[in-house]
């Protein structure tokens, strides 16, 4: 690669500092101590394109949606300050739950399908409704979330306090002191079905009797299936993806991608179809796939070989060839058992300008320029000091987890999650070598990674984290030894504002800089 190649999106200019993170908010924290269930366990997260509502989906098929407040009341982050009023982060308040799936049965194939909703996405909304898919493994769901008023009958009754005759208060008010008994513990109480014979109408008549009025003043949220996207495969679905025609989105298994309309459920179009005709031929599989952010025609799918593939819808109906492959070469010499099992791409996400994409395997994040397919812009080391301990990983099966990854919406910096409920930001600007350690905990700064103290020759071969001679396999930069139950899989990043959510088992952290 060439040494000086810089980031295509980075403006001219020195880098941008560092941020400082800091804590925001917190749901679902757990105590000391206390047992998560596996159906509470977060196993999606995403924004919507404002940034005003946030989505999370978990293993019992529940999904859950977050709603900002703080910019409600006073308008926009940007007109605070130009108005200098304090800037206030960004906090989310519990809006409304749905259970989107539920277990099922494939009998045909003896196959139990698990509620887990693999991914969420947000479409466009309308009239005040909000609209998302959401999938597991077999079924893509598409739901309308909106309010609706609550239509009640006020009640029927006369107010006790004005309706008084012969010195008694009316037998319909709620009163036990007008109550007899009879033999045998029998009660000749009529209230709340008649008015008492005792009530004698004073002159005039009674100005408080209220007649039966309906009235709507409450709301309630009510979550909608509107349709149901089923049987289209045979493998799991790990994506999906809207396109930026509003029209229709993608979702892809390991062996096919399929092309769907949002209004019709019932028919879809393959477009990838990767499966060879003997299987024992089968080399890669589809690992994950997003349409293009602003060109509807393009979008790009990875593979468990670590290539990326762009895709032109317009080239043919059968997308057999791609239109682009990005992939990196490996070093002569340089493989082993797990070569290919730490390449395979577990996510990838385009830029919000759409020039850039992002993947990562297991090992690294690369940051690709769809104009130059020679190789990655740059590449940041996320688990190198791991490579020891790939045996072991591959014992336990951590060697196989699917961690996400995500961008700022300035393009700016790029995050993933890691093991320990650590994240980590790296700035991708031309000349960065901004890279932050965080722990998905009320103190994220607990755990930070120094950056390199010595000067890194380009941007594409910064050692992120730091090693030292003497550290022991399963200890990160700091000396802390690494918890391999706990991982940080799932993260997205806020669409405008540097905040971001990321899910540590069953609790859901926001932080903002």
């Amino acid at each position: 690669m060439n040494g000086d190649r810089e980031v295509a999106a980075a403006p001219a200019g020195p880098p941008p500092p560092p941020l400082e993170w800091k804590f925001s908010q917190v749901f679902g924290e757990r105590t000391a101590g206390e047992e998560v269930q596996e159906v509470d366990i977060i196993s999606a997260i995403e924004f919507d394109k404002s940034g005003d509502h946030l989505a999370t989906g978990d293993r019992g098929g529940r999904v859950v949606l977050f709603e900002r407040t703080d910019t409600k009341n006073g308008g926009s982050r940007r007109d605070l300050e130009k108005a200098d009023h304090p800037i206030r982060h960004p906090e989310f308040r519990y809006k409304t739950e749905f259970q989107s799936h539920e277990p099922e049965f494939d009998y045909l194939k003896s196959l139990e399908i698990e509620e887990k909703i693999n991914k969420i996405r947000w479409c466009q909304t309308a009239n005040g409704a909000l609209f998302l898919l959401s999938t597991n493994d077999k079924t893509i769901k598409f739901w309308k979330v909106q309010e609706k008023k609550v239509k009640k009958i006020s009640e029927v009754n006369v107010d006790p306090s004005k309706a008084i005759g012969n010195g008694s208060v009316s037998g319909s008010s709620v009163s036990s002191t007008t109550k007899s008994y009879l033999a045998n513990g029998g009660c000749s109480d009529g209230s709340y079905t008649s008015l008492s014979n005792e009530l004698s109408f004073p002159p005039g008549g009674i100005p408080s009797l209220r007649l039966p009025v309906v009235t709507s003043n409450e709301t309630s949220l009510v979550a909608r299936c509107r349709r149901v996207y089923a049987h289209a495969h045979d493998y799991h679905i790990n994506s999906i993806s809207n396109n930026s025609d509003g029209e229709t989105f993608i979702s892809a298994d390991d062996l096919r991608i399929n092309l769907w309309n949002l209004e019709i459920s019932n028919q879809s179009f393959n477009i990838v179809d990767v499966k060879p005709a003997n299987m024992e031929d089968l080399t890669e599989v589809i690992t994950s796939a997003e349409f293009h952010p602003t060109h509807c025609n393009t979008l790009a799918y990875s593979s468990s070989k670590g290539s990326i593939r762009l895709i032109d819808l317009r080239q043919s109906a059968l997308c057999d060839t791609h239109s682009k492959l990005f992939e990196e070469q490996e070093a002569p010499g340089s493989r082993s058992f797990f070569t290919e099992i730490i390449a395979s791409i577990s996510d990838i996400k385009f830029g919000k300008d759409g020039r850039h994409i992002l993947s990562r395997d297991y090992m690294t994040l690369k940051l690709w320029d769809i104009n130059m397919d020679s190789g990655p812009v740059a590449t940041f080391q996320v688990h190198e000091h791991l490579r020891p301990k790939l045996c072991d990983l591959y014992e336990n099966d951590s060697i196989f987890d699917k961690f996400e990854c995500c961008l700022s919406g300035d393009g700016q910096r790029v995050a993933t999650g890691s093991y320990s409920n650590l994240f980590r930001v790296f700035g991708c600007a031309a000349g960065s070598t901004e890279v932050t350690s965080l722990e998905a905990s009320k103190n994220p700064m607990r755990r930070q990674v120094q950056t390199p103290s010595r000067p890194s020759r380009s941007l594409s071969s910064i050692t992120r984290v730091v090693r030292r001679g003497a550290e022991s396999p399963g200890v990160d930069a700091n000396g802390n030894s690494f918890d391999f139950t706990t991982k940080l899989l799932h993260l997205a990043w806020h669409p405008t504002e540097n905040s971001i959510a990321c899910a540590a088992a069953n609790s859901l952290y926001m932080y903002y800089a």
